[in-house]
C-alpha cells in the first residue's frame, strides 16, 4: 500500500526555510532535524530564493545593490576625471597663438590672414 503523502502547512515550511538561511546549517542537516525529506526542504528553500521571501534573499539583493552602487560610483569618478581633463584641453587650445587674430601691420582689414596661416591646420593639443 502507497504511503500518504504529508502536508506541511506554510508556517512550518517558511520556519524550516528561515532555518536553513538563518543558521547555516546545510539543507540535509536541518531535514534530518527535522524529520523531511532533503528534496523537500531543498525545493522549498529554492522555491523561496526564487521568490525572493527567504531571509537570504533579501540580504543577496541588497548585497547587488551595494556592489552595483559601488560599480557606479567608480564609473562616475572616473567620467568626472576625463571631463575635467577634456575642459582644461579645451582652455589650453582655446588660448593657443595661433587662434587668436593676427595683427595687420601695413595691410588693409579686408586682405586678410596670409595663405599659410588659412591652410595651417595644427593637431589637437590633447590628442
Amino acid at each position: 500500500m502507497a504511503e500518504k503523502r504529508r502536508k506541511f502547512d506554510p508556517e512550518f515550511r517558511e520556519g524550516a526555510v528561515r532555518i536553513v538561511a538563518e543558521t547555516g546549517k546545510s539543507v540535509a542537516e536541518v531535514a534530518k532535524d527535522l524529520g523531511i525529506n532533503e528534496t523537500t526542504l531543498a525545493s522549498w528553500v529554492s522555491r523561496a530564493r526564487r521568490a525572493g521571501t527567504a531571509p537570504g534573499a533579501e540580504n543577496d539583493e541588497l548585497e547587488r545593490l551595494r556592489r552595483e552602487n559601488a560599480q557606479l560610483k567608480r564609473d562616475n569618478k572616473e567620467l568626472v576625471m576625463e571631463r575635467d581633463v577634456l575642459k582644461r584641453c579645451m582652455v589650453l587650445w582655446v588660448k593657443q597663438p595661433w587662434r587668436t587674430r593676427p595683427k595687420w601691420s601695413g595691410r588693409s582689414a579686408t586682405s586678410g590672414p596670409s595663405r599659410a596661416l588659412r591652410t595651417a591646420s595644427p593637431a589637437a593639443p590633447c590628442a
